[in-house]
């Protein structure tokens, strides 16, 4: 049963009403106060003057046309919908939320945050979070398994990834409390997964990562199966099982062919273009990364992300030509961009290469040593850190600077030393 304290309480503030305001001849600001943090239990009469005043109907008529739209909208969440057709469901069970006192409002209320991360709302996902952990003490247990896991998910996009994967933990210790759907257990084991692979936890990615993929498989869920199978090729990557890697990658890529999704099929080719490149075969990576570049509707930041590995390839490969030409490419898209942020690293990549190659040195040195390194260390990207420390450090030697040549190459090996401890 629904607290109906949290219920008002959330009502009253949707409609900016302040506690005076609705407690006016029905009883007093501080009995109002107390029913709304369940330190007292109003009697029906009550009750129901509030709900008058909020508009609400106290009857439960509508109950199960709510409780199906609200499990149509969650799933919703959760697969690849058109983000117009998401909003306009919300909108439906709103208006119904807002006239009906129903039992599915707090789960409502609670898959609002991952409604605004869905729709890039970060800031309105957070003052949700906020305004749910003061009612959260009247939680049961699946609520607060939800609740803790679109907070994961909130951490997680917010780059926060060790709150994000206390989060996760809290929610996956309710599990033995909650009866779920085997799809709902596979996703939290899903995004566990991802949290280990960010964080390099490497044999913790694997072995979450299968779990998922037991469960998709079981299900038929070739999509979801295919992103696990992405997930345990870049963990065999990192611990050189390339076999391994390689197989689940073609595994990855069938099933997105089979699936016809695109976005899926060219996040495999880019890893597999990863993969090559971690091998030292720069020509199979560069066949992997064309393939994505040529594709028509690959999204603009999609394309400039794979630009920038493609051009160390060619770099790599002192192919400077058919780097310009992409570089070239990479700084057009850039200028066509609304946001930059989400694709900052990339847009360093390219610009770092541009000035290189062009020999505008003054350029290239201010752009690495004072935005490109720094920014890579304050989001421990160490992976990266090795490549461009060591790329300006070798600029620097052939520019007989060896103090500051030293410098970045001890830079490099921190890095190195850093990935080690992982």
């Amino acid at each position: 049963m629904i607290e109906i304290g949290s219920f008002i309480k959330l009502q009253r503030n949707k409609q900016e009403m302040t506690l005076g305001e609705l407690s006016d001849g029905i009883v007093s600001v501080s009995y109002l106060s107390k029913i709304e943090n369940q330190k007292t239990q109003a009697s029906p009469e009550i009750i129901q003057m509030l709900c008058n005043r909020l508009g609400i109907e106290v009857d439960n008529s509508q109950e199960d046309l709510i409780k199906q739209r609200c499990e149509e909208w969650y799933g919703m969440l959760f697969d690849s919908h058109d983000k117009d057709d998401i909003v306009e469901h919300y909108h439906e069970i709103q208006e119904l939320m807002d006239k009906n006192l129903s039992e599915s409002l707090m789960m409502f209320e609670i898959h609002k945050i991952r409604y605004y991360l869905v729709l890039g709302e970060r800031e309105i996902a957070l003052q949700k979070i906020n305004e749910l952990g003061e009612i959260s003490n009247s939680f049961d247990n699946a609520q607060l398994y939800y609740l803790f896991k679109f907070k994961g998910n909130y951490y997680s996009i917010s780059g926060d990834l060790t709150q994000a994967m206390h989060m996760y933990k809290n929610a996956e210790d309710k599990l033995q409390n909650v009866r779920l759907e085997e799809k709902e257990i596979a996703d939290l084991k899903y995004v566990i997964s991802i949290t280990h692979s960010k964080l390099i936890n490497t044999l913790e990615c694997i072995e979450y990562a299968n779990q998922a993929l037991d469960i998709f498989m079981k299900d038929y869920n070739f999509t979801r199966c295919a992103q696990c199978h992405n997930l345990l090729g870049i963990s065999y990557r990192r611990i050189k099982l390339y076999d391994k890697s390689i197989k689940n990658f073609n595994l990855a890529l069938h099933l997105g062919k089979l699936e016809k999704n695109e976005q899926l099929i060219q996040l495999t080719n880019q890893n597999l273009g990863y993969l090559y490149s971690s091998k030292g075969d720069s020509l199979s990576a560069i066949k992997s990364y064309q393939e994505i570049i040529n594709d028509k509707n690959l999204y603009i930041g999609e394309k400039i992300e794979t630009l920038a590995s493609l051009i160390r390839e060619y770099f790599n490969i002192e192919a400077f030509e058919e780097a310009q030409e992409s570089i070239n490419y990479g700084l057009e898209l850039i200028s066509e961009l609304t946001v930059q942020e989400p694709y900052l690293i990339f847009i360093y990549i390219i610009n770092t290469y541009n000035y290189l190659l062009t020999e505008q040195y003054d350029k290239f040195e201010n752009l690495v040593v004072k935005e490109f390194i720094p920014f890579l260390k304050k989001i421990n990207d160490y992976a990266s850190l090795i490549i461009y420390a060591e790329l300006i450090a070798i600029h620097y030697e052939k520019q007989y600077k060896y103090k500051d040549a030293t410098k970045y190459y001890k830079e490099a090996n921190f890095a190195y030393e850093q990935i080690s401890n992982i």
